[in-house]
């Protein structure tokens, strides 16, 4: 290497130097010029930690089913005759729905109990007969046989007449008429649908780690964004004999009363199960608390005395706090804040530990412990 070489390498090193060491100076009299100034106070909005009653409350999501309910559908091929009723209409139990054609099975019927009267003359002259030894007891016992055959052929056909004629089983509501008068159905063609939809069924499930916290019996609202603002209450009346393998959860039926008939089957609900007894549980809005991979923090605002001026100091810290279960707005908090501290509830984004802060609680986020739509 020459002594030009070496020379060029310490001119640059020099420059290099001095460069990096005016930037190192500026940065250190930035930082002193602005710890002299000293840190703007933020505004933020607080609340004090309180105990408030806490109902433990499982949540889901069910869906809506007849306690009694079946597409009605005739047992035997026919054309449709009459149709007795109207879609959407209230029926009680045994009411006519829709009449087949049963012309012919009537006058079959006619003719089979005709025979059968015959038959029971005859078995009635013979029993006469048979006490003067007119005829022989293998003579009346065939007249018996015969008459019960005629008795059972006018049964048979008296069944298959009124197949033809479709009743509602039970008492309830009836779906949309899905025939017309004159057409041929086949067995088993759905004629129309009909619900009892009072009470109903509500079927949902529970994640195993929660199954000792359902029992039959046990109290249970229901709401469904269909019917904002509604509750309708009930109470569970089953549990499935197993837990689903795949999902390890288990299924739960509940009974709603539904005595205005709003809920229908296939409806889909939000069900609150209370489990429980009340509790006191620390609780905070949900805004307070920020959530982060390696913990959930919040700020508490501390009292640090007087300042120069003589107004109170009020300082940010931040601190670690373990948190549980949810309610609306609201958040329960296990650890890390005692009952009566300040916390920040909202503007803690601009924040750091010991950042002093001004409060003004002109407006308060949320901290509904049932909130509902605001459009509501």
């Amino acid at each position: 290497m020459t002594k030009r070489m070496v020379l060029m390498l310490v001119i640059a090193g020099l420059i290099f130097g001095g460069i990096f060491g005016f930037q190192a100076f500026k940065s250190r009299m930035i930082k002193k010029y602005l710890s002299s100034q000293g840190v703007p106070p933020q505004t933020v909005s607080t609340i004090k930690a309180g105990f408030q009653e806490w109902q433990p409350e499982l949540n889901a999501v069910g869906t809506l089913r007849a306690v009694r309910g079946a597409d009605l559908a005739p047992e035997v091929a026919g054309v449709i005759s009459a149709i007795h009723f109207r879609s959407g209409e209230e029926v009680k139990a045994g009411a006519p729905l829709v009449q087949l054609n049963a012309a012919v099975d009537i006058a079959q019927l006619e003719s089979l109990k005709a025979t059968a009267e015959l038959a029971e003359l005859t078995y009635r002259r013979d029993q006469s007969q048979l006490k003067v030894q007119a005829v022989s007891q293998a003579s009346v016992d065939t007249d018996a046989a015969n008459l019960k055959v005629a008795k059972a052929r006018v049964a048979e056909q008296q069944a298959l007449v009124d197949k033809k004629n479709l009743r509602a089983p039970f008492a309830g509501r009836l779906g949309l008429r899905a025939v017309d008068l004159g057409q041929y159905v086949a067995p088993g063609t759905k004629l129309v649908t009909l619900q009892a939809l009072d009470p109903m069924y509500v079927d949902f499930s529970v994640p195993q780690r929660q199954l000792a916290q359902v029992n039959p019996g046990q109290k249970l609202n229901a709401t469904s964004d269909a019917l904002p603002g509604e509750r309708f209450e009930g109470e569970i009346a089953a549990l499935d004999a197993k837990v689903d393998s795949a999902t390890r959860n288990v299924q739960v039926r509940a009974t709603l009363r539904n005595p205005q008939h709003k809920l229908l089957p296939g409806m889909f609900v939000s069900v609150t199960v209370e489990s429980g007894a009340v509790e006191r549980r620390l609780t905070l809005p949900q805004t307070s608390i920020t959530f982060n991979p390696y913990g959930n923090t919040v700020f508490v605002v501390e009292d640090k005395g007087k300042g120069p001026d003589g107004k109170p100091q009020l300082v940010a810290t931040q601190r670690f706090v373990t948190t549980g279960a949810t309610r609306g707005d609201q958040i329960a908090v296990l650890s890390g804040v005692k009952e009566g501290e300040t916390v920040v509830s909202a503007g803690q984004l601009k924040l750091r530990n010991g950042t002093p802060v001004l409060i003004d609680n002109t407006i308060q986020p949320a901290d509904n412990p049932a909130p509902r739509p605001q459009d509501q």
